[in-house]
């Protein structure tokens, strides 16, 4: 099978948009991309299919910046798109999800069947958005999909909520307002802007475990940490 061809539009005057037409294309790109970046470059962001692309107008322009891409994907970094991905199990406390109980009742589930089968999936980072650090996971189990955002969103979000809408989930990082339904928290820490910690990134894969209030207290405010990763090789 033919792999499509890159489709590359400006995204303002200091950036382009690529579609890579599916994730890993748009993950390896990525890793290509930033492999050698010339000194105009100053960011590459992948997120679900597509990867932008920042750049300085004043030292290239946007004709050069593509003829790059095309040259660049013509050649991938094996050593950078074979990575190994990094696989990180985070402990959750579903007792303190307020929405938990709501969930279960619309998806006409029991409040442990939706726990278990929150756990039984290994997710994969599609993006990091909303807030820093605010990884969009996927996809849920079919039993746990479909749910709409609240019809009001919370003005506070705890940091460490683990929420769901839709056929995603995802970490609240940072004290926020959020629409999304919360079913758990994370004690442990994955951003701390002061120091400029950000344990999670597109590509990666994240796995939840469920731990007990006591098990969350204990742990409450430790950093993610290489002890809760693993890896895998991706082909």
């Amino acid at each position: 099978m033919l792999t499509p061809q890159l489709n590359i539009v400006p995204l303002g005057d200091q950036a382009v948009l690529i579609d890579a037409h599916t994730h890993e294309r748009a993950v390896a790109l990525t890793a290509t991309l930033t492999y050698h970046p010339p000194n105009w470059l100053y960011d590459v962001v992948p997120a679900y299919h597509r990867v932008g692309v920042y750049f300085d107008l004043l030292k290239v322009d946007f004709a050069e910046v593509q003829r790059w891409i095309l040259s660049q994907s013509a050649s991938p970094r094996r050593v950078d798109t074979l990575r190994s991905v990094v696989v990180h199990t985070i402990p959750v406390c579903y007792t303190l999800g307020p929405d938990l109980a709501d969930v279960a009742g619309a998806l006409k589930l029991s409040q442990q069947r939706v726990i278990e089968l929150h756990c039984s999936t290994t997710y994969q980072i599609f993006a990091i958005g909303f807030v820093p650090g605010f990884p969009y996971l996927g996809e849920l189990p079919v039993e746990l999909r479909g749910l709409p955002r609240l019809a009001s969103p919370r003005v506070r979000v705890e940091p460490g909520s683990v929420g769901l809408t839709g056929n995603q989930t995802g970490i609240y990082p940072l004290t926020r307002p959020g629409g999304w339904n919360l079913i758990g928290r994370t004690p442990l820490e994955n951003v701390n802007e002061a120091v400029d910690f950000f344990a999670l990134r597109v590509g990666d894969r994240v796995r939840f475990t469920p731990i007990s209030e006591a098990e969350f207290e204990q742990n409450r405010g430790r950093r993610l940490t290489p002890e809760s990763q693993s890896h895998i090789e991706e082909a």
